[in-house]
């Protein structure tokens, strides 16, 4: 059964550690990450976003497939799923086909419309037990078509928008999405030490987890981070895998074309970036 991700977000909070929100893309994807947080007996957040969505059919035939595989596979550890840069309508459609959270990324809008948009949400989402993730500040990189720089939020925003009930923040601290480039400046621990001191309890989010160094990533649980997003790294690491089957000649040994075959290698390697993370941020065994 999915469960919003509240509780296990301010049990993070309280224990000083992170729980991984990992992005599905397929069955193997949403496979591989749910028997590894079972193995290593760890909550999860799956998220989706909007472009995955589509890919995937729609949000029903997700909620379908991950219900069905909790129960399929015998999923026991808390599991939820999540809308990841959400619009507002993208929210409401998450919200009536089954989502346990969603995320509402208004940071685009102006901060006044930020706030009514989410405001809205919150009362919905208080209202079925859903967990709702707002933005601050634009997280930098591309992310279906959505280019940012990766600017630093305003604490006080941050303030104004945590005030309104939501279950997490989630706030530009000069993170971006996709692979770093070689002269990034790194994350802006001043400006999360700020946000921290004005939100309190607020669980926070890291977006952009992919390639941010381990001692930035164990500073930033550190100063409040509760949840991190990775997407890009099991998509390098995935490939990666596939790429070295096929071009190993496999897929013409036998039935090594067999999509079961074919894919498994990469599914493996998901399964390990996904183990390494989980024990980076902390929640292996507090399931």
């Amino acid at each position: 059964m999915l469960v919003s991700a509240k509780e296990m977000l301010q049990k993070a909070k309280a224990g000083h550690y992170a729980v991984g929100q990992f992005n599905i893309n397929n069955l193997e994807w949403t496979k591989a990450i749910l028997l590894t947080a079972q193995e290593m007996n760890s909550p999860v957040i799956l998220g989706v976003s909007e472009g995955a969505g589509k890919y995937m059919c729609g949000y029903k035939t997700i909620v379908g497939m991950v219900e069905g595989m909790i129960e399929g596979l015998g999923i026991t550890v808390p599991v939820a799923l999540h809308l990841d840069h959400g619009s507002y309508e993208g929210a409401l459609k998450c919200i009536e086909a089954g989502f346990s959270s969603v995320m509402f990324d208004g940071s685009h809008y102006p901060i006044d419309e930020n706030i009514a948009k989410t405001k809205e949400l919150v009362a919905l989402c208080n209202e079925k037990g859903i967990s709702l993730e707002a933005e601050v500040g634009s997280i930098g990189g591309e992310e279906d078509g959505v280019i940012g720089a990766g600017e630093c939020a305003d604490p006080n925003e941050c303030k104004m928008i945590a005030d309104l009930g939501v279950t997490m923040l989630a706030a530009g601290i000069g993170n971006i999405h996709g692979k770093y480039p070689a002269n990034w400046p790194g994350l802006s621990f001043e400006t999360l030490d700020a946000i921290q001191q004005k939100t309190g309890a607020m669980p926070l989010v890291l977006h952009g987890g992919t390639g941010i160094p381990a001692d930035m990533i164990a500073k930033a649980i550190d100063l409040g981070v509760s949840k991190i997003n990775v997407n890009t790294e099991c998509q390098l690491s995935f490939a990666a895998a596939t790429r070295t089957y096929i071009e190993e000649g496999k897929d013409l040994q036998g039935k090594g074309f067999d999509p079961r075959k074919l894919l498994a290698p990469g599914t493996e390697a998901i399964k390990a970036t996904v183990r390494e993370k989980i024990t980076l941020f902390g929640s292996a065994n507090k399931a």
